[in-house]
Formats: structure tokens, sequence, C-alpha cells
């Protein structure tokens, strides 16, 4: 995939949160609104790909460009699993 960075740090800080509260607000410190939309979205995008929703329809319930849909497609395909895990997941509520 793309080059890698190192997203360690990160991953201890969101380890070490407690409860939802404490990772909404984490969240909420340091991303962004628009940043915080992208990854609800791309998320939104994933969950819709998995469940086998065409393209136009995505573009039409997520306003994700094709590119973009085609992107993380790429990822659930070849990616690090983390899509994969997080949708398994979810789906086990």
């Amino acid at each position: 995939m793309d080059k890698e960075i190192d997203i360690s740090t990160l991953v201890e800080a969101i380890s070490k949160l407690k409860n939802d509260d404490e990772i909404e607000a984490f969240l909420s410190d340091i991303l962004t609104k628009s940043e915080q939309q992208t990854l609800t979205m791309r998320l939104k995008v994933a969950k819709l790909l998995d469940k086998g929703s065409p393209y136009k329809q995505i573009e039409r319930e997520t306003g994700a460009s094709s590119a973009t849909i085609a992107k993380i497609s790429e990822y659930l395909k070849y990616g690090y699993d983390g899509y994969r895990t997080v949708i398994e997941r979810l789906d086990n509520k």
C-alpha cells in the first residue's frame, strides 16, 4: 500500500483510553470536524462495499467520489485488514 508512516504513538494513545467517551473526546481534540466527517464517511463506504452495494449507490448515500470508493475497495481487498476487523466487530455488536 502507501509509504509506511509510524503511527505507534497514536496507536498507543488510543489503546490507553478506557471507554467510548474518552475515545470520542480524544478524537474530537485531535481531528478537525472535516477530518471526523471524512473518517466517518470512509467507514460508511467500507461497510456498504462489504455489503456489496454498487458504487453509484454508495456515491449517492455518502457523497464519496468514485476514486475514494475505489481506494477504500482496494484497502478492503489488499490492505491490512483494519476495515475488515472493524466491520466484523461492528456487525457482532
